[in-house]
């Protein structure tokens, strides 16, 4: 696995619009910096989401179960673009047609490292095959499962730190649409972050809901 952190990442206020750029490196520094993301959910056949335990050597919740992938487009590249590339480097898979299922404003501070997600986070939604080949980088991924995502929410609230503190947002927004293709009327996160923005305080909570 060859370091990200010196990657360029979109800066944004919390409408999406783009502020500017910063690394990867200083965009996760508390107090942490506002920028774009996504997290890309696998469905198979059945319904069932593909989960990811974060590898060991990850800089931001190490072993803790998260969706299928997670990244950050660079400055000016598509969400597509930039989720396929993830999916092909973490998974060895791809690439796929993707749907925009929600956004996913939160704030996540990690007690291990230190280290702060603060992201406009785009939920993907691809639907795949049952056998769908995956080849995980090691370097990536320490293990994967696929999971119903109704019982894995329940799950998630009873041991909250087994999971990223993302996922049960990520979650949720796939079990609820609110994407520019879903049907209205679905939640949205809408709680202020001790930086005065209105996003999911996430940090350690059961997904931030």
């Amino acid at each position: 696995m060859k370091s990200r952190e010196g990657h360029l990442v979109e800066l944004v206020d919390d409408t999406g619009q783009v502020l500017g750029e910063a690394t990867v490196a200083a965009a996760h520094q508390a107090p942490g910096r506002l920028h774009r993301a996504f997290s890309v959910l696998l469905v198979d056949p059945d319904g069932r989401v593909l989960l990811q335990q974060r590898a060991a050597v990850k800089t931001r919740f190490p072993l803790r179960w998260a969706n299928s992938c997670c990244g950050h487009p660079l400055p000016g590249e598509s969400l597509a673009e930039a989720a396929n590339r993830r999916l092909a480097e973490e998974l060895g898979t791809g690439p796929v047609s993707l749907t925009e299922v929600g956004v996913y404003l939160y704030y996540a501070e990690d007690p291990a490292t230190g280290r702060v997600e603060f992201e406009y986070d785009h939920v993907l939604r691809a639907d795949v095959p049952a056998d769908l080949p995956l080849g995980p980088d090691p370097d990536e991924v320490a293990e994967l499962r696929w999971a119903d995502p109704t019982r894995l929410m329940a799950q998630i609230d009873a041991d909250p730190r087994t999971y990223s503190p993302w996922l049960g947002g990520v979650v949720s927004r796939l079990l609820h649409p609110t994407g520019p293709d879903a049907p209205t009327g679905g939640p949205r996160a809408a709680p202020t972050t001790p930086s005065g923005h209105r996003v999911d305080h996430a940090s350690e909570r059961s997904g931030g809901r």
